[in-house]
C-alpha cells in the first residue's frame, strides 16, 4: 500500500476571446462580433470507494486539465474545457505541499474536492464596444488555471485497530476473526503495510473493519521501523485493541509491551489514549500465556484496561471479543474528519477586497503591483496590442494604481511588473492622456 504522494495539478487555460469585425456586402467596417473564449476545466479530486491505495500517482506526477477553446468570430463562444475527476480511495487527506495547509478530508464515497480552478475565457471584443468607441480591436485573452501541488496522505478508515508490537499475533487474529487473509510469518515485520478485514457479529447482521497496522516498536513516534507511517492509520480508529504476546516469546513481558504501546501512542498523539481501548492478551492456548494470565489481567485493570484472553490459532475467546468489541463500538464517539465533508475550494483569499492591491518598489526602476483583480486584468492582457495595453491603463487609473505609483515616486523608464506582466511607465501612461 503507498499511503502517501506528491502531485501537480494545473487546471485548464481559459481560451482567448475574439477581437473579429463583422464583415457584410457593401459593409466594408462592421461592428465587433468576436465571441468569449471557453472556460478552462478544473481539476477535482474524488473519493472512490473502489480504490485501496495511491499507487497510481506515484508512476504519473502531473494531472492537467483541458484547456477552453478560443472564441470566434460571428459571436462564436469558445468550447468550455473538459473537468479533470481524479479519483482517491475514501480516507485521502488533501494537503497544500508548500505551505503544508491542510486542503480537504475526503472521508465519505463519492466526496469532491476542487484543487484547481480552471481559468475564466477571455471577453470577445463586442464587451469591449462603447458609444464613442465602436470599432474595438481588442479581446481578452484567457485566464491561466490554478496550478497546485498537492501532498496525499491515506489514513485508513476502521473502526478498529490492533496495535501492538511486531510479532504479537496480529496478524493471526485478524485472519481469524474476518474474511481478511495477512501475510503471517514467526517472526517480526511479517506486515509491512495495513491490512483491513471484516468482522461479522455472530448470530447478528451487524458487523465491523478492523485495520491490522504493522507492529510498532520503542521510537515508533519519531520514525523508528516506520512507525510514523504506521501510526498515521491510528488516527481513524475508533476503538482500540491492544494486542500483547501473552506467552512473552517475543521476549517482552506483556505489562512491558502495553507500556511501550500507551508511549508511543501518547507521543505521536495524546488524544489517542482518550479512545476507548481494551486488551488481547493473545496465545491464551500456550502454557507460558495461560500461567502469566491472572497476574497480567490484575495488572492491566489497575491502567484502566479490560483484558480478555485470546488465540488466534486456536480460535479461544475469539466470540467473547467480537461481542465486546461491538459493544464498544455502539458507545464510541465519532472520529471527527480534518475538514467539512461537503464540496470545497482550495484556499484563497477570503474576505479580501477584490480591489485590493499593494505597491512595492524593487531596486531602483521596478515596482511591482499586487492584487487579485489587477493580477487578473494583466494577465487577460494582450501586451502586445496598443488597444488592449490602453485599457490595462485605464483599469489602473480606475482602481487608483497610476496615482498612487505617482506619489511613490515612480518616473519614466520605470518597469511596472503586475503578476507576469511587465510595462514600461511612459508618456502613454500618464493619466492626464487617459482621460
Amino acid at each position: 500500500m503507498v499511503d502517501q504522494v506528491v502531485i501537480e495539478v494545473k487546471a485548464g487555460d481559459g481560451g482567448n476571446g475574439s477581437a473579429s469585425l463583422r464583415r457584410e456586402k457593401f459593409v466594408p467596417k462592421g461592428g465587433p462580433d468576436g465571441g468569449d473564449g471557453g472556460r478552462g476545466g478544473s481539476v477535482y479530486l474524488v473519493a472512490d470507494p473502489s480504490e485501496n491505495t495511491l499507487l497510481p500517482y506515484t508512476f504519473k506526477k502531473r494531472y492537467v486539465a483541458e484547456s477552453g477553446g478560443h472564441g470566434r468570430s460571428q459571436k462564436r463562444h469558445g468550447k468550455a474545457g473538459a473537468d479533470l475527476f481524479l479519483p482517491v480511495p475514501v480516507g485521502t487527506v488533501v494537503y497544500d505541499d508548500e505551505t503544508g495547509e491542510l486542503l480537504a478530508d475526503l472521508s465519505t464515497p463519492g466526496q469532491k474536492v476542487l484543487v484547481a480552478r480552471g481559468g475564466r475565457g477571455g471577453l470577445g471584443n463586442t464587451h469591449f464596444a462603447t458609444s464613442t468607441y465602436q470599432t474595438p480591436r481588442f479581446a481578452e485573452k484567457g485566464e491561466p488555471g490554478e496550478e497546485r501541488r498537492l501532498r496525499l496522505e491515506l489514513k485508513l478508515l476502521a473502526d478498529v485497530s490492533l496495535v501492538g508490537l511486531p510479532n504479537a499475533g496480529k496478524s493471526t487474529l485478524l485472519s481469524a476473526i474476518s474474511s481478511a487473509r495477512p501475510k503471517i510469518g514467526n517472526y517480526p515485520f511479517t506486515t509491512l503495510e495495513p491490512v483491513l478485514g471484516v468482522v461479522q457479529v455472530p448470530g447478528s447482521e451487524k458487523s465491523f473493519v478492523v485495520a491490522d497496522i504493522p507492529g510498532l516498536v520503542e521510537g515508533a513516534h519519531e520514525g523508528t521501523g516506520l512507525g510514523d507511517e504506521f501510526l498515521r492509520h491510528i488516527e481513524r480508529t475508533r476503538v482500540l485493541l491492544f494486542v500483547v504476546d501473552g506467552s512473552s516469546q517475543d521476549g517482552v513481558d506483556p505489562l512491558d509491551a502495553i507500556r511501550i504501546l500507551r508511549e508511543e501512542l501518547r507521543y505521536y498523539d495524546p488524544k489517542l489514549l482518550e479512545r476507548p481501548s481494551l486488551v488481547a492478551f493473545n496465545k491464551i492456548d500456550l502454557p507460558e500465556a495461560q500461567q502469566r494470565w491472572e497476574s497480567f489481567k490484575k495488572e492491566v485493570e489497575t491502567l484502566g484496561y479490560e483484558a480478555l484472553p485470546v488465540s488466534g490459532a486456536s480460535r479461544e475467546g475469539l466470540r467473547e471479543l467480537i461481542y465486546k468489541l461491538s459493544q464498544m463500538l455502539e458507545n464510541a464517539p465519532p472520529i471527527g474528519t480534518f475538514a467539512p465533508q461537503e464540496e470545497q475550494a482550495v484556499i484563497r483569499l477570503g474576505s479580501i477586497d477584490h480591489r485590493w492591491y499593494q505597491i512595492r518598489r524593487k531596486g531602483k526602476r521596478t515596482w511591482e503591483v499586487h492584487g487579485p483583480t489587477i493580477e487578473r486584468i494583466a494577465v487577460m492582457t494582450d501586451i502586445t496590442n496598443p488597444e488592449a495595453v490602453n485599457r490595462l491603463e485605464r483599469e489602473m487609473d480606475r482602481m487608483g494604481i497610476t496615482k498612487d505609483l505617482e506619489n511613490a515616486g515612480i518616473e519614466p523608464g520605470h518597469v511596472v511588473r503586475i503578476g507576469g506582466v511587465e510595462i514600461e511607465w511612459g508618456p502613454s501612461l500618464d493619466k492626464d492622456q487617459n482621460k
